[in-house]
Formats: structure tokens, sequence, C-alpha cells
């Protein structure tokens, strides 16, 4: 694989709590899941330190595990970044850290996917299309979710209304009530979409975390087609930059509701 990426914090003074590693035959994305400020989390390294022991951690074991599946390669990610968090770190707090995974691997004449949580994997099968990933939804805090979009960004109401939906999904989230999330069960990754697509069939391949996805899932710049030519033709950091563009131009997420104006986006494009 010939592999291009980019990414950027929501903020330039922020760190971003994506994180993306690549390998010539494997790639993973984690996109953290971001909590309200004043929500605790029982742990004291971050959102932004999980992500990327996480993403270390699964990367190793795809290019080092042939015998583990992707799913399995994942749990054993998990654990192991678990073992790190130390006694002083509440794992079974409801919002420990977490984040969603796209991992791809490169095994025989085949290519092997996993996706858990709203980031996408995007294959180009030589002109057809194919999206996965968004596969955790959470109907019950959908309503909720659309009143957060409802209010105006900054405001007492949208962070009430915030940490109401955030509560939501932490107290719901693997339990089997809710949405899974790569956190501290490693039984999570027992519930991501995997599979796997002949090389022979592919063109290309796009990852995106929801802060990038954006171009075609929330801004509507184009479909899919057009995202997976413009990046061949001009690369990721022309969609991310098309993305903060559009952005600019709607800080009040009144024309295209949102739950935050700017996310942390990240992008990798890879030729077979």
């Amino acid at each position: 694989m010939r592999i291009e990426m980019a990414g950027e914090a929501q903020r330039p003074e922020r760190v971003s709590e994506d994180f993306a590693a690549a390998t010539p035959e494997a790639l993973v994305l984690l996109d953290g899941s971001s909590s309200p400020s004043a929500m605790e989390s029982g742990c004291e390294h971050g959102t932004a330190w999980y992500a990327r022991r996480l993403g270390v951690h699964l990367l190793a074991r795809l290019v080092d595990r042939p015998d583990r599946t992707m799913a399995q390669c994942l749990s054993d990610a998990i654990a192991e970044t678990a073992s790190l968090h130390g006694a002083r770190c509440d794992l079974a707090h409801p919002n420990t850290p977490a984040a969603m995974v796209v991992a791809v691997r490169r095994r025989g004449a085949a290519l092997q996917y996993l996706v858990l949580g709203d980031s996408l994997l995007v294959l180009d099968r030589f002109g057809s299309i194919a999206v996965i990933g968004d596969n955790q939804p959470f109907p019950a805090g959908e309503q909720l979710r659309r009143e957060v979009q409802a209010t105006t960004p900054g405001s007492p109401e949208r962070m009430t209304l915030h940490m109401r939906y955030a509560l939501a999904v932490r107290a719901a989230r693997n339990t089997g009530h809710g949405p899974w999330i790569a956190a501290a069960l490693p039984k999570a990754a027992d519930y991501a979409e995997t599979g796997s697509v002949p090389l022979s069939e592919l063109r290309a391949l796009a990852v995106l975390s929801d802060g990038a996805s954006r171009y075609v899932e929330r801004f509507d710049l184009g479909g899919w087609p057009e995202a997976m030519k413009l990046l061949d033709e001009r690369g990721p950091a022309e969609l991310l930059r098309r993305v903060r563009e559009v952005e600019a131009t709607d800080t009040a997420c009144a024309r295209w509701p949102r739950g935050k104006a700017r996310d942390d986006a990240t992008v990798l494009y890879a030729r077979l």
C-alpha cells in the first residue's frame, strides 16, 4: 500500500484526540471519544493518551500476529492498554477514555478490515464505492442529540443538553443496551464490523474520522466518488482544507447543524 495521511486538531491550541499510524501492510485510525470538560473520567491520562496507546498496540498486533483475527488483535490491544492505566485510574467509570477504531491489514491476497464506531472506511472497488462504519447507533439518544444540535454553540442551553446527552451515552455504552466502543472491556472488539476483500478487486481505500467525513456526510461537498477522486488527485490535506473552509462559513452551526463547529479531523488514503 502507498499511504498518504493528514490530520488536524479541532483548534491549534488543542491536542488532537485522533490518532493515525501505518506500515506498508497495515494502518489504524482511532477517534477519541471527547467529553464535556466538566465531566469526570476516573482516569488521570485522558482521551488523547488513550487513543495513542491503543493505536500503537493495535498496529503492532496487526503486523506481528497474523494468526490472530482483526477482532482478536483489537481485543488484545484493549487489554494491553488497560494494563497501562495504573491503580489510580478507575476503568469501571462509565466515562473512562474510549475511542472509535478503524483498522486495515493486508494478509495474503486479501485486505482485512475492522470498524467500530462512527469513523468510516471507504473502499474503491475500481469505481464501485463501498462505505463501512458508523455501525454503533444509539436510537435512545438521537432525540437528545438533535436537541443539542438545535441550540447555539457555546450557549448555556447547549452545554446543559450536551452534558445530558453525554451522560446518557456513557451510561449505555459497552453494557449491551447501547453502543460499543473501544474502552477498557476487550469484549467490545466482538461487536466491531469485520470482513475481507480480495486485493485484486481494490484500487484504493480511505479511512476518515467523523471530523473529516463531514465533507460528504454533513456538508455534502460531493459524494464518495468525488471525495475519493479528490483524495487521489489532491491528497488528504486538500480534503481537510475544504472541510475547514466550510466550517469557517458556519461557525454558529446554523446551516449545517452539528455538535461541534469544528472537530478533530484525520484522513488516510491508500492506493493498492
